[in-house]
């Protein structure tokens, strides 16, 4: 494919980047899962070293030159030059002390949020935080922007996405969903047949070891491993990485952790091989790699279809715990409506009122017309407009997101467009795959993984996000499929 593309310059350039951006992922995965506590100072030196090298070589004047001389002989060449400029315009309006500073910045910010998390106490991250904050702005500044600063951070996400448009979208979700939730409410408390109930985080572990391979996740290119919050990596198609987190007395979290990042690592594995270690292994947007994880999550993962098969299986696990339960009980737990502080924990109706919330606070501080001081009050009260609840302590308020150590300023409203743009997809497949519910009632996965993977994961970058959602459903962005299944789901 690549032949007519570019000279060996070019090409081994490219090898080069994607070689060092999963060395790069490597490196942070280890921060989140097996580093020793002391390495942070020095993890943070060795991501600094290597984000500027990857930023030098990205932006070396020798690449503009083979760029300028490729002559794109095909669709596939056309496509992989649009994304590698792309990124390489914006890379090269960034400074390499700016790169390297946001790089270290970083990784302090995520052993203080630890600490912070450990001590309950948001004082601790607070000025990691604001560091971050002011090179997150300074990094705006210098991509460009239309005054909006947002644009130009949710753009590294999101590409074409912005506020003047995303705004609208959050805000249309937001008031469909409010008399849905309270149209839910009005029927009374959820039952939770499971609270109070202990269960072993060995034996979840091994039920989630079981979930992996039936969904399709290849577990000779990629793992699963344990950190505090749930994250996939990956280093390149033949090596994924997720993680879930397991807690005795919630065995959600982990079960839907494990079924939310192996959306994310289908998605990493499936790129087509032709584009390994190329700019066209990866996904064109965020919104779209979220569709797959929200997906699997909830289309999937809260159906009876589903549970019909798998339930048996989670009471061969758990005989004590799940003694007498029927399947109907275990699915009034499973899709329990009821507003929470946690995002990662919600259900899938109240879920967006969690992006709406994070999405204000982030606009609030990219623009300066909300402070890191005053952020920990804002999102208490944020989170008693929104969902009508107290915050007690910081780790269910505004410690409970990784997102923000890493400086991810932008990303939290991808969460929502995934919820869209998965709907959107579920639907389409449930069309073209008669059989999909009675497969799914019998265990067989594997039927919605390969539909996915030729209209979606094959494709990688090739296909902006909503160009390649409107080729395989015929529309774009827009809620309905997703209002329309949260009706059908709850009535």
């Amino acid at each position: 494919m690549l032949a007519a593309l570019m000279n060996d310059a070019l090409l081994n350039r490219l090898h080069e980047l994607r070689d060092l951006s999963g060395v790069i992922n490597l490196a942070t995965w280890d921060q989140e899962t097996y580093m020793p506590r002391k390495a942070e100072g020095s993890r943070a030196a060795q991501l600094g070293t290597l984000q500027g090298l990857y930023h030098e070589r990205l932006v070396d004047p020798r690449v503009g030159e083979w760029l300028a001389e490729a002559r794109p002989a095909t669709p596939d060449e056309v496509a992989m030059l649009r994304v590698f400029q792309r990124e390489r315009d914006r890379a090269a309006k960034l400074p390499s002390r700016l790169v390297k500073a946001i790089a270290e910045a970083q990784s302090l910010a995520l052993g203080a949020w630890r600490e912070a998390r450990t001590q309950q106490s948001f004082p601790v991250f607070a000025p990691k935080l604001d560091v971050l904050v002011n090179l997150r702005r300074e990094q705006a500044d210098a991509l460009g922007h239309q005054g909006e600063r947002y644009d130009a951070l949710l753009e590294g996400y999101e590409p074409g996405m912005r506020v003047a448009r995303l705004t609208p979208v959050l805000k249309s979700l937001t008031e469909k969903l409010a008399p849905l939730i309270a149209a839910i409410e009005a029927k009374g408390p959820p039952r939770d047949p499971l609270a109070g109930k202990r269960f072993p985080v060995e034996d979840q572990w091994a039920f989630t070891m079981e979930l992996l391979p039936a969904m399709g996740f290849d577990l000779a290119a990629g793992r699963q491993d344990r950190s505090i919050h749930p994250f996939s990596s990956g280093l390149a198609a033949t090596d994924v990485r997720l993680t879930t987190r397991l807690f005795e007395d919630q065995p959600f979290s982990a079960l839907f952790g494990t079924l939310h990042e192996c959306g994310h690592g289908l998605y990493e594995q499936g790129f087509s091989a032709e584009h390994f270690r190329t700019p066209l292994a990866q996904s064109p947007s965020m919104g779209l790699h979220e569709s797959q994880s929200r997906l699997w999550e909830n289309l999937v993962g809260r159906s009876r279809a589903f549970w019909t098969f798998f339930f048996p299986k989670l009471v061969a696990r758990f005989p004590t715990q799940l003694a007498g339960l029927s399947l109907d009980d275990f699915l009034a737990s499973v899709n329990k409506v009821e507003r929470s502080h946690t995002r990662v924990e919600a259900d899938e109706v109240t879920y967006n009122l969690h992006i709406a919330l994070r999405y204000e606070l982030e606009l609030g501080l990219v623009r300066g017309s909300l402070s890191v001081a005053d952020v920990e009050d804002a999102w208490n009260q944020k989170t008693k407009q929104l969902l009508g609840l107290e915050v007690m302590q910081p780790v269910e308020g505004v410690l409970q997101d990784i997102h923000w150590a890493w400086g991810e300023f932008g990303y939290f409203p991808t969460y929502s467009l995934g919820n869209l743009y998965g709907a959107t997809l579920y639907a389409a497949a449930l069309k073209e795959l008669p059989s999909l519910e009675a497969d799914l009632e019998k265990g067989q996965l594997l039927g919605l993984r390969e539909w996915l993977r030729a209209k979606v994961h094959q494709h990688g970058a090739r296909l902006d996000a909503e160009d390649l959602i409107r080729q395989v459903t015929g529309h774009g962005l827009r809620d309905d499929d997703f209002i329309a299944s949260l009706k059908a789901r709850y009535g």
